[in-house]
């Protein structure tokens, strides 16, 4: 599915996602810093992917893991530092909330900066478990 806004493009093609440039902005996230590349490209396999684009140029990246019916997990939401403050991040979410996949199922994420952000769109603070990856 492809979404378009001015100059920019959200798409669902995982074929179109630049392995490099992900790998690269995960690497400086706080949250993926230390993930290995093969983990990347493996996690990439097995979940649904929105990759924003200027014109061709891969600028930001979501992906979500669902079983569509109940719940999904929203991850590694990031945009590239130079877009930020363009809204296209309200927009990459906005747009991950309203399809198909996702819209009616139950939504968990994880993040410490951006809590105001996800507020906007009905997420609110909850506890939970979890198990650590071995």
């Amino acid at each position: 599915m492809k979404w378009e806004l001015g100059e920019y493009e959200i798409d669902t093609d995982s074929r179109r996602l630049d392995i490099d440039k992900l790998f690269f902005l995960l690497s400086n996230s706080y949250w993926a810093k230390e993930r290995p590349r093969a983990t990347v490209e493996e996690s990439i396999k097995h979940s649904l992917n929105f990759g924003i684009y200027k014109r061709k140029e891969q600028i930001g990246f979501a992906r979500v893991i669902t079983d569509k019916a109940v719940f999904s997990w929203l991850m590694d939401v990031i945009i590239e530092d130079s877009y930020r403050g363009e809204g296209l991040g309200k927009w990459l979410v906005q747009t991950i909330l309203e399809h198909p996949d996702v819209k009616l199922t139950s939504i968990g994420l994880a993040t410490k900066d951006a809590h105001t952000l996800y507020e906007k769109y009905g997420f609110e603070h909850k506890e939970m478990m979890r198990r650590p990856r071995p």
